[in-house]
């Protein structure tokens, strides 16, 4: 099996969030051992920014690690897993809203594919970039 990035590189749908995760020296951390839960914007998600959003995040390096840990969380959670849970904490700090009334969603953004297994955790791809506050 792969680990995180090499998933996300290797998928295709991922390609601005690759660029990203480099941009902010994350690709180390990813490759760890972890585990590691990831809510991964696909590059439709990362799309539906408004225009200029990327170039300026890219610009503002600690800004971009923020949202970018905003979409990791420490251990590995299955979809049954966060089904239990009303919340995650990401490794940014701040808490990650969950609900299960109508589909899966972290926060604003809907769960399009959950429980793509890594070596060293698992990704849930999301069709929007969850934004903190």
């Amino acid at each position: 099996m792969a680990d995180i990035v090499d998933i996300a590189v290797g998928a295709g749908s991922f390609n601005t969030l690759v660029t990203a995760v480099k941009a902010a020296n994350l690709v180390d951390a990813l490759k760890s051992p972890g585990p590691f839960t990831v809510f991964a914007p696909t590059d439709d998600a990362f799309a539906k920014l408004p225009p200029g959003t990327i170039q300026t995040l890219v610009q503002n390096i600690p800004q971009l690690a923020r949202i970018l840990t905003f979409h990791v969380v420490a251990g590995k959670y299955t979809k049954a897993d966060l089904e239990k849970l009303d919340f995650v904490t990401s490794l940014e700090g701040s808490p990650i809203k969950l609900n299960f009334t109508d589909g899966f969603e972290v926060k604003n953004a809907t769960v399009i594919a959950p429980d793509i297994e890594a070596d060293n955790g698992v990704i849930h791809v999301i069709d929007t970039v969850i934004l903190m506050g």
